[in-house]
């Protein structure tokens, strides 16, 4: 009968397309009945084809007594298909894997050198500790067979076997070593062994320092460059253990470097010397600056190779290693660098920002932030016009909808890609901690570092919008994505850090706030995160605004279409404070009309603070309550007060000059360390834990419970779904907005200019301050336009003799003799003193403050304050984590760290065995309780006995004896001391005689005191007869 083989099986696939999934299971099911035949032939065929299968996802787990069968079959075209089934299917808990022992222990010492190699393959797939010590007999002679494909096949097997049964290399280790010691060794089983020991030396790389004078050789001789780079590796591991290396590498790596084409060595060699350590050690400086300027080089060629972002890749990887101690030598290639930022790889992108942030100096932090800028205003003017398209009123014509499918057209096939937001907010962050690392030591022009804040609050994405839902959150918190808020932070922080810098950062502010009440028409919420910081900026420094009343108006308009409670809550606060400043002037008179301006400003403030009583974020509501009543308050008695005729003078109410303002006058607010809170005692008594009030949740279930009546003609119901009436806006032409052109992008690695990342409105700011600044510079060259010069009487003259426009021709040409001219002149008399050119005025210096904190507790920071339970705690935590973050696909090596290979394996030492360990563990466990168990029983005994005898459980204190005076007794053996004498110990020189009492010298004892020798003072001792 015509049995399917395999190319059948494969034909027949192909034949059968969109049908693939039934024809498969027609050939399973003639698998399984194929597979139980007793022809060898056959069955083997149905193995194969099941193999082929497998691939596909169908489960052969089923057959693996039948891949038992054909793997023993003598003829070795059906081995090896046995073999292969067994290392598709077969797992370590297959339970006929008990049965393929034996049969791999006499394959392995067969003659035939394919059938030994079929048991040496398959053994890493299928190895269990049992099946390994079973078969370790059988493999280790394999390490000398004739066959050298046989030697490097056992050599990575015993390898293998090492990760489930470390007692193998204790009994390998010797023999790898007379195969790697062997110099007329096959090349391919030396690289193996090579393979082998790099494998093995980051984990123990002190048991192979022996071996460095061979590895060195063979990474000299050897002309194989996959043995060279795991060579390079694992001296990287051992050049730490033994600095003499640093030394002897370098000549030959630095010839590898200069002279290899391969980009893969190239690149290994030169990660190995950053690993290893050879440009941060203390040997040969000369040569580690050298190597140094040549890995730089050959790193700078592998970036500049176009086609090939892999190459950059892992160049920045390389250059963000060498940073860390050549940061110079990296800022000299700054060029290509900035080159990789406008990459068109994501993650090369991501990796060069790394890198611009690690070598970023004094003299290229604007070269750098310039060009980020200019990626971030190419990449954000599309999406901000498309979002604020997306968010129109509801209201809105078909017509505009067709306006905004044309206008979200691609401009051009060649228009730069958007980037992503998650991107747009990586940069952000880094250009802040780029300027502001060191405490702004890096900052030469806050002025500027101004503007670019205020430029990246416009560019910065646009969070989402707040719903409703979130609007109601007991923590008020804003989303965690929005950047734009630490932008606005970072300004507030300036602004507290830098008092001369006060006035340009509320201007900032102002600017800010002026664009957010734009960007918002009416309907919408302003939904950046700047405005929190922001507003705080302006309340608290409102004596610094430019007109404190238009921007108390456009804080008025913002409150309405602030969504975020902790901006509305800072708005709130500013607006009160600006009103103070404005009608909290003592000294301006009562006049009528003040008193209509400043009533109608009460009321319209009034009427905004109204409609926040019952916001649901407790701390609006609170504010806006209280703020809302003292402004009546005010408002009554600005009312009842009449106000100054010619007649009479009136005060204005102190409600309004003294009350208010005194609210938010007092100390200045300087900016206090990150972990200074940490610093404050807690004080006596304080329960953190405990309710403020018991009763929370019964007045929270009587507040459900109370029922709000609803006015029919309710505003919430009229403008949500009340149709308002369609309006007439001009809009421009669509043609218009397809013409727009596409920005150019300046190719060049030098500064950006600013008009290419800063806004029309803020480069015109820039430019009157610094004609501001320079207009009484001589050396600058101002515009003719723009400057009004003072007449000279020469000027006048060619004035008044040319006429209005000046001829350059009829300039008389004057022969000048400087001879006649010097003799004329004479030397003696006091010449007049000649005015010397005005000098350009110093620069302003800038101090920034430095964070306050308690006194005497050092630098603030949270590692101080970490206590030693919580080091121990943080070990056992990283040390669990680093065993869950193990890939499924990984094996668990851990127990090869502690195996020393040189352990003599006859002196006694048993084979690890890990059932016996396991008991033996168990063991010690209850042995180690038991005693503790007796030892406390012991010790209860022990403090029964002691209380018994009047003694205390806690024991006796045994006071040492005081040396300072020994008292002599003299007399007869009664013991009797009449004519004892005291012996005064000194200092330093204590001596006191023995006395003798047995010839009855009663009379009393002298004290000899020798002074020729200095010896240690001892205790006088009495003799009795």
């Amino acid at each position: 009968m015509f049995e399917k083989s395999l190319y059948d099986l494969i034909r027949g696939l192909r034949n059968h397309k969109g049908n693939e999934k039934e024809y498969m299971q027609n050939c399973l099911k003639e698998c399984r009945s194929e597979i139980r035949s007793q022809d060898l032939d056959l069955k083997a065929t149905a193995l194969l084809k099941l193999i082929y299968l497998e691939m596909f996802g169908h489960d052969m787990s089923w057959a693996s007594f039948n891949v038992l069968e054909v793997m023993a079959s003598p003829k070795y075209h059906q081995k090896r298909v046995g073999y292969l089934g067994a290392i598709q299917s077969f797992r370590p808990d297959t339970e006929v894997l008990m049965l393929a022992t034996n049969l791999l222990k006499k394959d392995l010492t067969a003659a035939s050198t394919t059938t030994i190699a079929l048991p040496i393959v398959t053994l890493p797939h299928v190895i269990t500790p049992s099946l390994a010590l079973s078969v370790l007999p059988d493999l280790l002679p394999r390490l000398s067979h004739t066959h050298p494909s046989i030697r490097k096949k056992t050599i990575v097997t015993l390898y293998r076997l090492a990760l489930v049964y470390p007692e193998t290399l204790r009994a390998a280790w010797p023999r790898i070593k007379e195969r790697l010691m062997d110099k007329g060794e096959d090349p391919s089983v030396t690289a193996a062994i090579v393979n082998v020991i790099c494998e093995l030396g980051w984990r123990r790389p002190h048991d192979f320092l022996p071996l460095a004078p061979r590895l060195f050789e063979l990474l000299v001789d050897s002309g194989n460059n996959w043995m060279a780079i795991k060579l390079i590796k694992l001296f990287a591991t051992l050049t730490p253990l033994e600095p003499r290396l640093v030394r002897k590498l370098l000549l030959p790596l630095t010839e590898i470097i200069r002279t290899t084409p391969a980009m893969s060595l190239l690149y290994e060699c030169i990660s190995g010397i950053i690993q290893g350590g050879i440009l941060g050690s203390g040997e040969d400086a000369d040569g580690r600056e050298e190597i140094a300027s040549l890995c730089v080089s050959k790193l700078r060629g592998m970036i500049m190779v176009d086609g090939d972002p892999n190459l950059k890749y892992v160049a920045l990887l390389a250059f963000n290693k060498i940073v860390v101690t050549h940061p110079w030598l990296v800022a000299q290639q700054e060029d290509v660098i900035l080159e990789c930022i406008d990459s068109a790889d994501i993650s090369i992108r991501i990796k060069a920002l790394d890198l611009v942030q690690g070598m970023v100096s004094n003299d290229n932090l604007v070269s750098i932030v310039s060009r980020l800028m200019r990626q971030l205003k190419l990449s954000s003017a599309g999406d901000r016009r498309t979002a604020n398209l997306a968010g129109s009123s509801p209201g809105d014509s078909d017509e505009d909808d067709l306006e905004k499918t044309i206008d979200s057209a691609p401009k051009s096939t060649n228009q730069t890609p958007p980037l992503p937001d998650d991107y747009k907010i990586d940069v952000i962050n880094r250009i802040l901690n780029m300027c502001s690392q060191n405490n702004y030591g890096f900052l030469t022009d806050f002025e500027w570092y101004i503007d670019i804040l205020t430029q990246l609050v416009r560019t910065a994405p646009l969070p989402r919008p707040i719903s409703d839902v979130d609007s109601l959150s007991p923590s008020g918190k804003s989303s965690d994505g929005d950047i734009s808020e630490r932008i606005g932070a970072e300004l507030r922080n300036i602004t507290v850090k830098v008092q001369a810098l006060r006035p340009a950062c509320v201007r900032a502010a102002e600017a800010i706030i002026s664009q957010l009440n734009n960007e918002a028409p009416i309907g919408q919420t302003v939904v950046s995160g700047a405005l929190k910081p922001v507003a705080w900026i302006i309340g608290e420094f409102c004596s610094e605004l430019s007109s404190p009343e238009d921007i108390l108006g456009a804080l008025l308009q913002l409150v309405p279409k602030t969504s975020s409670p902790e901006s509305l809550a800072a708005c709130l606060q500013a607006v009160m404070k600006i009103f103070s400043l404005v009608a909290g002037d003592q000294l301006a008179p009562w006049t009528p009309e003040r008193k209509s301006k400043i009533s109608l400003l009460m009321a319209r403030i009034i009427h905004s603070f109204e409609a926040l009583i019952l916001h649901p974020n407790l701390e609006v509501q609170e504010r806006a309550v209280e703020f809302t009543e003292l402004l009546k308050l005010t408002a009554e008695a600005a009312s009842s007060q009449e106000p100054s005729t010619e007649t009479s003078y009136q005060d204005p109410p102190l409600l309004l000059t003294q009350a208010i303002p005194s609210l938010f006058a007092g100390w200045e607010l300087n900016s206090v360390a990150p972990a200074a809170q940490k610093n404050v005692p807690l004080p006596e008594g304080l329960d953190l834990d405990e309710p403020i009030n018991p009763n929370l949740n019964s007045l929270l279930a009587s507040a459900e419970s109370i029922s709000i009546p609803v006015d029919e003609t309710d505003e919430f119901e009229s403008y949500y779904y009340q149709r308002p009436a369609a309006t007439s806006i001009a809009s421009e032409p669509a043609i218009n907005k397809l013409a727009d052109g596409r920005d150019e992008v300046a190719t060049s690695y030098q500064q950006p200019t600013e008009e290419t990342y800063l806004d029309a409105d803020i480069l015109a700011k820039r430019k009157a301050e610094r004609l501001e600044r320079n207009r009484d510079d001589p050396f600058y060259i101002q515009e003719s336009n723009s400057i009004q010069r003072s007449s000279t009487p020469i000027h006048n003259i060619l004035q008044n003799s040319n006429g209005p426009d000046l001829d350059v021709d009829s300039i008389p040409i004057m022969e000048l003799d400087l001879d006649k001219l010097s003799a004329g002149v004479d030397h003696s008399q006091p010449q007049p003193p000649t005015s010397k050119p005005a000098r350009r005025a110093p620069r302003q210096k800038i101090v920034v403050a430095a964070d306050e904190n308690l006194g005497g507790s050092g630098v603030s920071t949270p590692r101080n304050y970490d206590s030693e339970n919580s080091t121990d705690v943080a070990k056992a935590s990283r040390a669990h984590s680093k065993k869950l973050k193990q890939s499924l696909l990984g094996v668990d090596s851990t127990s090869i760290s502690a195996l020393s290979l040189e352990d003599d394996p006859a002196g006694g030492t048993k084979p690890f065995d890990p059932e016996v360990q396991q008991r033996e563990e168990a063991e010690m466990a209850r042995a180690m309780k038991e005693v503790e168990r007796l030892r406390l029983e012991m010790q209860r005994a022990n403090e029964r006995i002691q209380v018994a005898q009047g003694v205390d459980a806690a024991g006796t204190v045994v006071k040492k004896k005081k040396a300072k005076k020994a008292k002599v007794v003299g007399g007869g053996g009664d013991g009797n001391g009449e004519g004892g004498e005291e012996v005064k110990i000194k200092k330093k020189k204590k001596k006191v005689a023995n006395i003798d009492n047995g010839e009855g010298n009663a009379a009393g004892g002298e004290v000899v005191k020798p002074k020729a020798k200095k010896k240690k003072a001892k205790p006088a001792e009495i003799q009795e007869g």
